[in-house]
């Protein structure tokens, strides 16, 4: 992939949509998800017109506390998977990325305080619409070891919500992608809550 990899979503839509591009501006993924689902299902496709699935991310759950959302591709074969740590993400979110059911990333947020003080803005008419410009949560993706990977940081914007995510160390292809698409479910969920 090429960083730095942008993830954008617009603020004021009926059905959430995301696309992610990289550095060349290039669509990686793209995301409309579906609205009044009990359980949460999500398609990733390889275009806006939503004709090439690359993977369905699936809840195991309908209460997402501590949900898992498994990623499988189109043929239905899963290949990972990523947790919220519940009782973790109280004060800072806090997720797992699985391969075979064990960890092997961790994505984790930088600060409390900017996210606390972003979700209140958020939510008041006028100021939540410029909140954008002045805090921007950041999350940092290890390695269980501890190396950070990635960092996700949340950018200025008006009427979108954009996050960029550098490259800080090199990692597989495959788990390039499964990060990825955590990144992607892990910024819906947190979106959605504040």
């Amino acid at each position: 992939m090429n960083y730095p990899i942008q993830l954008t979503f617009k603020i004021i839509a009926l059905a959430p949509q995301m696309s992610v591009t990289d550095a060349g501006g290039q669509l990686l993924f793209y995301v409309r998800q579906k609205l009044l689902k009990l359980k949460e299902q999500v398609t990733v496709f390889a275009d806006a017109e939503q004709t090439r699935p690359v993977a369905s991310i699936k809840a195991d759950r309908v209460l997402d506390f501590s949900a898992v959302y498994n990623f499988e591709d189109p043929q239905g074969r899963r290949f990972g998977a990523v947790r919220r740590a519940g009782m973790k993400s109280l004060w800072k979110a806090h997720y797992e990325v699985l391969r075979n059911d064990a960890p092997i990333y961790s994505i984790h947020e930088d600060s409390a305080l900017v996210k606390f003080i972003d979700g209140l803005l958020t939510e008041i008419p006028v100021i939540g619409l410029i909140s954008g410009y002045v805090f921007h949560p950041a999350y940092s993706v290890t390695r269980v070891d501890g190396t950070r990977v990635l960092h996700v940081k949340k950018k200025p914007a008006l009427w979108e919500g954009r996050f960029s995510i550098e490259k800080e160390a090199e990692l597989p292809a495959d788990d390039e992608v499964l990060v990825t698409l955590s990144i992607l479910m892990m910024i819906m969920l947190e979106r959605s809550r504040g």
